[in-house]
This record gives structure tokens, C-alpha cells and sequence, in this order.
């Protein structure tokens, strides 16, 4: 058995976790993170691999969140260049598509505004004698096309920079580390939590001023190893689906909408990992409601017809899968939830992150529910902030705003 204390254990390597760690670490903090596998093993490695506003979300009014995600696009475009690059988006749209040119038109006038109407958030008018340079794009019955630009990531890459960066200032990580149980502050008359995890067979201990419980889609299970009073919030998983197809799109990401129930779907170029030479096509995602254990999330049969059916509507190819993945989204549920749910029932599902603490004014734990990849940082900070009244006197050592985040050897 072997004991050290830290100001915050955190719990889980995904992109959350991490941040946090930066953040903490950045604030001159003695910080842990554990992880069960490997960094960014769960949902941090099968997102759309997008850094992004988020122009879908102007639909739903969530005009700050769009705004946000946006600011943080722009300094993960300055500190991390080899992770993060602008890549071309194009919107088609065809007679029978529901979203007419003029609606576009003011989305993407809005969404230029929120991120600051610079160089970065320029879009325009695709000319009709360029369509059929568009990687195959069908012609028949277009109208319009539109582009505009938003960025794309190594969703796994990006985490394990994040990771980098927070252990030059000092943080610690412990990978294929299993949390047991944390005791000691249920009652609040210590002031430090009993941590108990297992590492390489052998059980060991901890204690921390602070636990934050960053475990995603585990979040809830976590929690209960935890002795609190603090209330879980009800969750909801979503299933996101995406395909790896052969091929090769020269121009860009196109940003597509299901003709089954008009979500959108994206279609990337992407590099598979070892593979320098060998450009896919990646496409994605769905939303599928899922129960179960999380660590046996897959594609399901259905997605991915659901996403090639998208595909053959847009493109004359039909391009063979090379591989299929899926990742599990935390939704909280929302206050007037019911059982008559829509085909397409998340699509105005707010959101923003749900940041759940056991006390408002002396927080000793704090669980993230939800999240978007961009704004990892600012949740971070905003982690930080919630923690704020429970944490010791520290110097800060480093601002995550202008930290440099280099791609991993």
C-alpha cells in the first residue's frame, strides 16, 4: 500500500479529464488523473473528429454555446497548428432540400458574427461552373452550395497533447488504473477524501482535497463508488455511429442532411493512423439512444445504412467500408423528458455542460456531465472556478490560453 495527496484526483482520460488536469496543473496544483485504460480510449477517440462552433446549434437559439465552442476554435488554431487545421466545409442544397439558401445564408451571417467576423469565419456563394469539381458531388436538381471554413482534429492526438502539456507543469497520470472507492468527506469533518484504486494487481491509496469525476458515460457509476450525498443527474447515452469508406474527397468536409429525417451528417477526408499513404473517407454520425454496458458500445447494422443511404443521396460512388466505430455521447435529460420521442428526438436537445458539485459554497466533488470536444478548455476553467472556495493558496505557474500543444511522438 502506498499514500500521497494531491489538491484533485481526477478521474478518467478523455478529453475532459485532461483539460482539467491542464488547467489545474497550469494553476499551480498537485494534480493526479486516473484512467482505466488508455488516454482518449472511450469517446474521446470516436468523435467526428471536428473543432467546431457548432452551426447546427444556431437552429435550437444556443447562440452562447456557438459562440464559446467558436473562441475556442480560434486558440486551438494558435497553440496547436500540427493538431488542429482549418479544413473547407460545403453545403449543398437541392429543390427537395428543407433548409432553403436564404436560411443558410443568415446561419452562416450569424455564425461569422459570434466568431468574430474575421478572416476564419468567411464563407461564400459556391460558383455553378465550380459544382462539378466538388469530388463527385450530384448535380442533378443542386441549387446552391455553400462554404465556409471550421476546423478538424486527431479528437486521440489532441487528449494526449492536452496530457503532455499538464504533466511538463508537473501533473501526474496513472493509465490502466481502476478507481475502487473514495471515502472521508461524506459527512464533511475531514478535509480530504480516502481514495482507494488498483494498478498492475495491487491496490493502492490516495487522498485529495478534491475528486472530479470526468468518466463520461461512467460518470453515474463512478459516482456511487463515491461516499456522498451528492445527487446523480439523470442521463441519457446517445449512440454515435461513424463509417471509414474508401476513398477520397479532394476539396473538403461536406456537411450533408440525412433525406430519412434531415440530420446532419459529415463527410471527411481522414488519414487512418499508420497508414501515411492511405487517405478514407470518414462519415458520421448517428444518434441512437443506447443502455447497456458502455465499454460494449457498437455499430449497430442499422446506422450504418442509415449513414450510406446519406452518402449514395449526395454521391454517385458507393464506396466499400473499411471499418466502423462508435462512441457514447452523456445528454442530461431535460426537466419535461417523455416517452413520445421523434425519430429525430435530439436534435434541440440542449448542450451545454452539466457541472454537479456535493456543495455550492465548499465543493469537494464535482462530476461533468456532457461536453463538446471544442470547449474543452473553458469547461475546464469554468471546473476550476466551481472549485474555487475548496482549493488551497496557489501560485499560477501557466495560462491554457496561450499554452502550445504539440502532436505526440
Amino acid at each position: 500500500m502506498s499514500s500521497e495527496h494531491y489538491d484533485l484526483v481526477i478521474i478518467g482520460g478523455g478529453i475532459h479529464g485532461v483539460g482539467v488536469a491542464q488547467a489545474a496543473a497550469a494553476a499551480g496544483y498537485h494534480v493526479l488523473v486516473m484512467e482505466q485504460s488508455e488516454l482518449a480510449s472511450g469517446t474521446s477517440s470516436r468523435s467526428s473528429k471536428l473543432i467546431h462552433g457548432g452551426l447546427r446549434y444556431l437552429e435550437h437559439g444556443q447562440f452562447s454555446l456557438v459562440r464559446e465552442c467558436l473562441h475556442e476554435r480560434a486558440l486551438l488554431l494558435k497553440n496547436a497548428p500540427e493538431l488542429v487545421r482549418l479544413q473547407p466545409f460545403f453545403i449543398p442544397v437541392y429543390a427537395d432540400s428543407v433548409r432553403r439558401p436564404w436560411l443558410l445564408r443568415a446561419g452562416l451571417i450569424l455564425y461569422s458574427l459570434l466568431g468574430g467576423a474575421g478572416q476564419d469565419t468567411r464563407f461564400r456563394r459556391v460558383p455553378h461552373r465550380e459544382w462539378t469539381t466538388l469530388d463527385g458531388l450530384k448535380t442533378s436538381g443542386l441549387q446552391s452550395v455553400f462554404q465556409y471554413q471550421d476546423a478538424q482534429t486527431d479528437d486521440a492526438a489532441l487528449t494526449r497533447a492536452v496530457m503532455a502539456s499538464a504533466q511538463t507543469l508537473g501533473a501526474q497520470l496513472k493509465t490502466q488504473t481502476t478507481f475502487i472507492a473514495a471515502s472521508g468527506l461524506e459527512n464533511r469533518q475531514k478535509d480530504h477524501w480516502n481514495i482507494r484504486y488498483r494498478q498492475h494487481e495491487q491496490e493502492h491509496t490516495c487522498t485529495a482535497n478534491i475528486i472530479v469525476n470526468a468518466t463520461g458515460p461512467w460518470a453515474n457509476d463512478v459516482l456511487a463508488r463515491i461516499a456522498t450525498t451528492a445527487k446523480p443527474v439523470a442521463v441519457e447515452l446517445v449512440q454515435g455511429t461513424h463509417l471509414v469508406l474508401d476513398g477520397k474527397l479532394e476539396h473538403g468536409i461536406y456537411y450533408l442532411q440525412s433525406p430519412r429525417d434531415q440530420r446532419p451528417i459529415f463527410a471527411m477526408p481522414w488519414q487512418l493512423t499508420g497508414e501515411a499513404e492511405a487517405s478514407t473517407i470518414l462519415l458520421g454520425t448517428t444518434e441512437t439512444r443506447f443502455t447497456g454496458n458502455p465499454a460494449e458500445v457498437h455499430p449497430l447494422p442499422a446506422e450504418q445504412e442509415y449513414l450510406l443511404e446519406t452518402y449514395r443521396y449526395y454521391f454517385s460512388a458507393t464506396p466499400k467500408i473499411r471499418a466502423a466505430f462508435a462512441g457514447l455521447r452523456v445528454l442530461p435529460m431535460p426537466d419535461d423528458q417523455n416517452e413520445n420521442k421523434s425519430e429525430n428526438q435530439y436534435a434541440a436537445r440542449q448542450r451545454e455542460t452539466v457541472l454537479q458539485t456535493d456543495c455550492a459554497n465548499l465543493p469537494r466533488l464535482l462530476t461533468i456531465y456532457g461536453g463538446k470536444l471544442t470547449a474543452y478548455r473553458a469547461t475546464a476553467e469554468k471546473v476550476l472556478d466551481k472549485l474555487q472556495n475548496s482549493l488551497p493558496d496557489k501560485a499560477p505557474v501557466a495560462d491554457t490560453r496561450t499554452l502550445p500543444l504539440k502532436r505526440p511522438v
